[in-house]
């Protein structure tokens, strides 16, 4: 397992070396929990931020308190734009995004997509907890990439990791965790869009689980990337 946490941590100082400035999207899952406490110990300069859309479980906002108050790396909240969410709910209703995987899709873009543009601004890289054995469509995912979507550097440290290794060092080192994760909610997003699972269900099944598997993507991270080097 050490073995592991140091390739993390060598992957992270070669983005902090190489493209600063750089930051790490947390979304405040299991995964980036992890990445959280590993920046934080090794006093990286890395910047954190998170996206509110809106419609987050409280499990979730009680979590994102306890990063900003137990951790000294700042944590940055990036909202969706109003106005866009205004035009959405008018033209398709509070819960369109049920009605088909355009409408899903068009609300992520609002919520989330957007805010993540305007909080990858001005940066040269990006940190995110994906990981390889997540879904079907994070299989090609390499450990270090461009990202022609968003134009800058993109870090999956934890792509090779299992759910066993994230929750191994979740308990080794007191990490705080959110609680839905009790739950049986391997995969946490909205709180209209995500649902629990049981034994023997794929761990993304509880996210956007009326959707077919291959379309169970917000639009952060479905661009096929441009391989440079593998970190």
């Amino acid at each position: 397992m050490q073995e592991k946490i140091d390739r993390v941590v060598e992957v992270l100082k070669q983005a902090e070396r190489n493209f600063s400035p750089v930051c790490f999207a947390n979304s405040l899952g299991a995964e980036d929990m992890v990445l959280t406490d590993l920046i934080a110990r090794h006093h990286l300069d890395i910047e954190m931020f998170s996206l509110d859309t809106g419609r987050l479980p409280q499990a979730t906002y009680d979590l994102m308190q306890e990063v900003s108050d137990r951790y000294s790396v700042p944590l940055k909240v990036y909202f969706p734009d109003s106005a866009a969410v205004e035009k959405y709910v008018t033209q398709n209703g509070v819960n369109g995004f049920y009605g088909s995987v355009e409408l899903r899709k068009s609300c992520c873009f609002v919520r989330k997509v957007e805010p993540l543009r305007r909080a990858l601004r001005g940066k040269k890289a990006w940190v995110t907890g994906l990981r390889r054995d997540q879904a079907v469509t994070r299989g090609s995912l390499e450990v270090s990439s461009f990202d022609a979507d968003f134009g800058l550097q993109k870090f999956n440290p934890l792509l090779d990791w299992t759910n066993k290794d994230v929750w191994a060092y979740i308990r080794q080192n007191d990490v705080p965790y959110n609680k839905l994760h009790d739950q049986f909610y391997p995969s946490l997003g909205c709180a209209p869009c995500t649902r629990s699972i049981t034994p023997g269900e794929d761990i993304r099944a509880g996210r956007w689980w009326w959707e077919n598997p291959e379309d169970k993507e917000c639009g952060l991270h479905v661009a096929k990337p441009v391989l440079l080097k593998r970190a």
